[in-house]
């Protein structure tokens, strides 16, 4: 009987080995920032090329669709963060693959014992995606993007002014205004009743 025990035990033990090794927090160094859902790290002096499992961000250096709204903000905070953490780790998911087609390590990142993509998904710099397999974290994430989206941050709302809107916008008005005082006595009064009844439209529809 004691020997029966003692099997038992053993094979309990080894049972057990491969969840606990999947599931442990794996420290590493931060090498390089590369968008918002991929960084590269140094683990066991290698360096390595990691996937944030289980979110997709808004792309930055795509070939076709290049920048994205909301990709800039993504990227920077991912690229923040990891500089300024004290402590980063990485955890492999017992339901997913290690690595992808392109070698890249698919991970769970903890940045000062904080998931990494759970502050993306609820500041709205990324979504739930590509989810093969019952992964560990997915309904926090879940739950985080249903707030996200609710409050329209981010990729949930509206896309970012950007400067160079911004700037397009500058050289019109000056345009605008260089033909308006070259404009003749009888076109400046087109432009101002034109103007005139834009403002009064507008003020009337917010009544």
């Amino acid at each position: 009987m004691k020997i029966n025990k003692i099997s038992l035990i053993i094979f309990c033990f080894f049972l057990f080995i491969p969840n606990i090794k999947a599931n442990e927090k794996i420290p590493v160094t931060f090498s390089k920032c590369v968008d918002g859902d991929t960084a590269k790290f140094e683990l066991n002096n290698k360096i390595i090329t990691a996937r944030f499992l289980a979110i997709d961000t808004p792309e930055t250096k795509h070939p076709k669709k290049g920048e994205e709204p909301w990709g800039k903000e993504a990227s920077d905070f991912t690229c923040n963060s990891l500089k300024n953490a004290k402590n980063i780790e990485l955890e492999y998911d017992n339901n997913s693959n290690k690595t992808d087609k392109y070698d890249r390590h698919l991970v769970w990142v903890f940045i000062d014992n904080e998931l990494l993509q759970d502050n993306l998904i609820k500041k709205g710099y990324a979504e739930v995606a590509y989810l093969y397999g019952d992964y560990k974290y997915t309904p926090l994430l879940q739950d985080h993007e249903k707030m996200a989206q609710k409050d329209k941050l981010g990729i949930w709302g509206n896309a970012p002014e950007s400067k160079i809107n911004y700037w397009f916008m500058g050289l019109g008005i000056i345009a605008l205004i260089i033909i308006y005082f070259l404009a003749s006595k009888k076109t400046k009064r087109k432009i101002k009743n034109k103007i005139k009844h834009t403002l009064k439209k507008e003020i009337q529809s917010r009544l």
